[in-house]
């Protein structure tokens, strides 16, 4: 979190308490919170066909790296299951930059902080809760016979008023001192740290109220006359003992409401089976736990359990519901060669599997690592609330204190008395805690709900900018099509073979795992050709790949690869473009600077594409396609789509030239894309969309991942966004509303108007319901999204 900071032995960061990791060191997850995981984009390349994509669209469940906005930070664990093991790290819902590795209290705004992952028990297991919860209930029948007491005991003469005032001392101790010693703990280090909060105003009001009391009752003689009514100096125990029993009941409710914001995200780690049935060397099968499972275990998936880890089938098949995690409704057929994801169900058949991935690199764990990250993020419209904040305390204590002396002066012969009622008032009734909530609850709802859909955000941010996306650019292999094409034929030129053609593009290709590539490779192996190996293989990013292959310079790409090597195609564009017309993607092949023929390779239409793109339309959305196919490709798909607008043969920099004009046309740009021809342009967009079928590289720079791919996903993504940021500006509303009029009311500005002047106790009542209040209404999104 702080690069700056730097020493040459372990510790902890003295800014944000983490602890420190080593610089450039491969340092175990487990061992440190401080690290960040930079994905090295090296030499190496894929081939790049006549589609704008480079590599192959990675399969977010392969066996290598996961990519780093789904990656676990060193807070995560080895699996969901043990997400507040003794590394556990906690934070502030407040303020996210407050992070510690043991639980305790918010430096500056004195909440109780909450492990980065969400535990995955009851409410009832919250420990500070049952913390409240007992001092609420043990000290409350005090509070009650304090309150009967100042209320109306003066009428039942029950006791001379002197001996009344030590009795509602007597009882009010307990209260006070015990049941509210946590406030004043967090009022004391709130004024240690130099960060005024709610607990400063509580603790302020309760405790200045307490001691006038306490003073009032063993020395009454230092009070003039006009502090005297009923025949004693007036006291102000039950109104101390009523704002910390109410206090009280208003932080079990709040820390009640709150536990609901991470109810998605719990019921994502309450999706891990707790075992899995692992098939030995022998043949033997046993029920071990989750921990104990290793990458490359048999497993086997009997009807009706769920999938353990992420792998790959490799016998049976059966229909995996994978709801749960990717939004998909319809459960997905896997046979012998398919991925599966941990902790979906196995609907039917029986089936054996490959483990690939386990503990901390399961799908799972990857999206609630980045759920987790960020719901614990600020949203831009928090900085506001931030600033008044910042002197909002500071501000209620001035109005106090000219509260209390406005009164006193001017108040009359019971000035005093009414002024510090009004100051104490003031003091309980001002809550920075409903401002401070206003939108992190409303994150933290909105992103766990979103989680369940197979959308992942990345930050606030995103969620609060993607309501204003006006234009989506999206790309077609793999975002507008299915990503996995399937050959359609070769065409040699006079003097050549469709086989040799074959054979040199699929030598060239076998070392790429474009889908593309791996077409023409199937198809080569399928028509049983014998391959060469391809050396000083060369990959030209959208435009197509070069390489010796059997001595001859092979090159194999677009119109763009050929203009660039002198290859003259006329022989074969007439073919080329009734190929593109019938939606085909067109490859030409040279061999030492002469054309030898082309391949054509089809990709069909993801069958979500039409209505997704109709839902992008009907959300008031321009769709504009950007693809590095050929023109009349791209156009022929547009036209089936009924895409807005189309760019043909484009290379990743025209691509983030598109995004740039459209933003200086005014628009506010969404680019949707998978592959890393796509990650400039994802990166300067206003809101970037990976699919989560795509590559590494794309995920990284974009804010918004689609687990499943589906481009459904955005116009639902859309709907979040609206209706969250509509959710936060209830919550800032009802927070600036609230004290705005509480506070003058409070002081008792409306008394020359009205005659209305506010009891402490209700103060204290308005108090805790104000935060319930903005966490109620942050949960309604859960209802809305």
């Amino acid at each position: 979190m702080h690069p700056e900071v730097r020493q040459d032995t372990p510790g902890d960061c003295p800014k944000c308490g983490m602890h420190l990791a080593a610089v450039g060191g491969d340092v175990p997850e487990s061992q440190h919170a401080h690290s960040h995981h930079h994905h090295g984009h090296g030499t190496s390349t894929h081939a790049v066909h006549g589609s704008a994509h480079a590599p192959q669209q990675r399969d977010p469940l392969d066996a290598r790296t996961p990519p780093a906005n789904l990656r676990p930070t060193a807070a995560a664990v080895a699996s969901p299951s043990e997400a507040n093991s003794p590394g556990a790290i906690y934070t502030c819902p407040m303020h996210p930059e407050i992070r510690q590795d043991h639980p305790g209290n918010c430096p500056k705004c004195g909440m109780t902080l909450e492990p980065l992952i969400p535990e995955a028990t009851a409410d009832d297991d919250n420990p500070e809760l049952r913390d409240f919860s007992r001092r609420f209930w043990w000290t409350l029948p005090l509070t009650v016979v304090i309150t009967t007491l100042a209320m109306a005991g003066h009428r039942l003469g029950w006791m001379a008023p002197a001996t009344q005032s030590w009795v509602e001392l007597l009882l009010s101790l307990p209260v006070v001192l015990w049941a509210g010693w946590p406030f004043f703990v967090r009022c004391a280090q709130s004024m240690l740290h130099r960060s005024p909060n709610m607990w400063t105003l509580i603790g302020i009001g309760t405790g200045a109220a307490f001691i006038y009391s306490v003073v009032a009752t063993i020395a009454p003689q230092l009070f003039p006359i006009s502090f005297v009514a009923h025949g004693r100096v007036g006291v102000y125990y039950e109104a101390a003992a009523v704002i910390i029993s109410l206090t009280l009941l208003g932080q079990m409710l709040e820390l009640r409401a709150r536990s609901q914001t991470s109810a998605a995200i719990k019921s994502l780690l309450n999706l891990a089976p707790k075992t899995a049935r692992r098939i030995e060397p022998d043949g033997s099968e046993a029920d071990v736990p989750l921990t104990h499972v290793h990458v490359g275990d048999r497993l086997r998936i009997r009807p009706g359990e769920k999938v353990p880890v992420d792998g790959v089938v490799i016998e049976g098949s059966s229909a995996i519901d994978e709801a749960m995690l990717t939004g998909e409704p319809v459960p997905v057929t896997k046979r012998p060669g398919d991925k599966v994801i941990g902790a979906t169900i196995n609907t039917s058949g029986s089936l054996v599997m490959r483990s690939e991935r386990v503990g901390s690199q399961t799908m799972l764990s990857q999206i609630v690592q980045m759920v987790s990250q960020a719901q614990r993020s600020k949203a831009p419209m928090q900085r506001m609330a931030d600033q008044v904040a910042g002197w909002f305390v500071l501000v209620v204590v001035g109005i106090a204190l000219a509260s209390l002396f406005g009164w006193g002066l001017f108040g009359g012969d019971q000035g005093w008395q009414f002024g510090m009622i009004n100051a104490v008032s003031v003091l309980i009734i001002a809550c920075p805690c409903a401002l401070g909530l206003a939108t992190p609850m409303s994150i933290m709802v909105a992103t766990g709900k979103a989680a369940t859909q197979g959308i992942l955000f990345r930050d606030a941010s995103a969620i609060e900018h993607f309501r204003r996306v006006d234009t989506m650019i999206v790309d077609k292999t793999g975002t507008l099509t299915e990503g996995k094409p399937a050959f359609d034929r070769a065409v040699p030129v006079p003097g050549q073979s469709e086989d040799e053609v074959l054979r040199l593009a699929a030598s060239l290709d076998q070392g790429s795992e474009h889908p593309l590539a791996q077409a023409i490779v199937a198809a080569a192996h399928d028509r049983k050709l014998s391959l060469s190996a391809a050396i000083d293989f060369e990959s030209s990013t959208g435009i197509g790949v070069r390489g010796q292959v059997d001595g001859r310079q092979i090159a194999l790409g677009n119109t763009a690869l050929m203009e660039q090597d002198g290859v003259d195609v006329a022989t074969l564009s007439g073919m080329a473009e009734a190929l593109r017309q019938q939606g085909s993607s067109v490859m030409f092949l040279a061999g030492d600077g002469q054309l030898l023929g082309l391949l054509a390779v089809s990709d069909p239409i993801k069958q979500s594409t039409p209505e997704a793109v109709q839902s992008l339309h009907d959300a008031g959305m321009r769709v504009v396609m950007a693809t590095g196919d050929g023109l009349t490709t791209a156009r022929s798909v547009a036209q089936q789509l009924g895409i807005d607008d189309v760019h043909g043969e484009v290379k990743p920099a025209d691509k983030l030239a598109l995004v740039e004009r459209l933003q200086r046309e005014g628009r506010v740009v969404g680019m949707a894309g998978d592959g890393i021809n796509d990650a400039p342009a994802l990166a300067k967009a206003d809101v970037g969309v990976a699919m989560g079928t795509g590559t590494d590289v794309a995920m990284n720079s974009a804010q918004v991942t689609l687990v499943k791919g589906d481009l459904r996903g955005i116009a639902r993504a859309r709907e979040i966004s609206q209706a969250t940021v509509a959710n936060m500006r209830q919550n800032l509303l009802f927070a600036f509303v609230y004290n705005g009029l509480g506070v003058p009311l409070a002081a008792g500005l409306l008394y020359p108007f009205t005659g209305w002047l506010l009891s402490p106790m209700i103060a204290a009542l308005a108090m805790s319901l104000s935060s319930v209040s903005v966490v109620a209404n942050s949960l309604r999104l859960r209802a809305t999204t």
